[in-house]
């Protein structure tokens, strides 16, 4: 049985202390640490077992079968460096109401209409909203499943459930780890979620 280990986390700034303190030791903020419960053996507490990656040569590593899919999109290839990377992790920021959520649905409708199938998770929207969006946007494909979610643990349940060739969280800000108690879209949220995702991405080879 996993053993439980406490660990306190700064919700300013992320750092971690084995022991509960009035002033975080690393930015100096008070009264911000926070506990977290996490088991051993286990990724973020969550009770699922850690895949352990084993150490191979370098010339047996295939670095042929890297390639980049392009979209329909020239700038957002050109910005990734010639297209998407499977089991990359890429962050999407910008100013609110810039159109970060149509870019990204139109990166995977068109995707999903050349025959690959995605996921597209809001955390801001209902799936009427998407669809409604989607038809404006004529970003219909039958391969292109949404869902709305912001537990991270359901997510990454749900990815790992069923192998997508690509996956849009909309968006890191919405979403919360179970283990964390502060509020989403604060730095230690949003820093587990995307460690989390970035397990995700490396362990199924799927790009979120």
């Amino acid at each position: 049985m996993a053993k439980e280990k406490i660990i306190f986390r700064c919700r300013e700034c992320g750092g971690n202390s084995l022991k509960w303190m009035g002033q975080c030791p690393e930015c100096g903020q008070w009264d911000t640490l926070e506990q977290i419960t996490r088991k051993s053996g286990s990724v973020s507490g969550s009770g699922r077992s850690v895949p352990t990656a084993q150490p191979v040569p370098i010339d047996s590593v295939d670095h042929n079968r890297l390639q980049r899919r392009r979209t329909s999109i020239a700038e957002f290839d050109r910005v990734l460096g010639g297209g998407i990377v499977d089991g990359s992790l890429v962050l999407i920021g910008g100013d609110p109401g810039i159109g970060k959520s149509t870019l990204m649905l139109q990166v995977v409708s068109w995707l999903a209409r050349h025959g690959q199938k995605c996921l597209y998770v809001s955390g801001e929207e209902s799936l009427s909203q998407i669809a409604l969006r989607a038809q404006r946007l004529n970003a219909h494909a039958s391969t292109l499943f949404i869902v709305a979610e912001t537990n991270v643990a359901a997510i990454v349940e749900m990815i790992g459930k069923d192998k997508y060739d690509a996956v849009v969280i909309d968006s890191i800000q919405t979403v919360f780890h179970p283990d964390i108690s502060s509020t989403p879209g604060s730095v230690t949220q949003v820093r587990e979620a995307s460690m989390e995702f970035m397990r995700l991405a490396k362990a199924c080879d799927t790009p979120i």
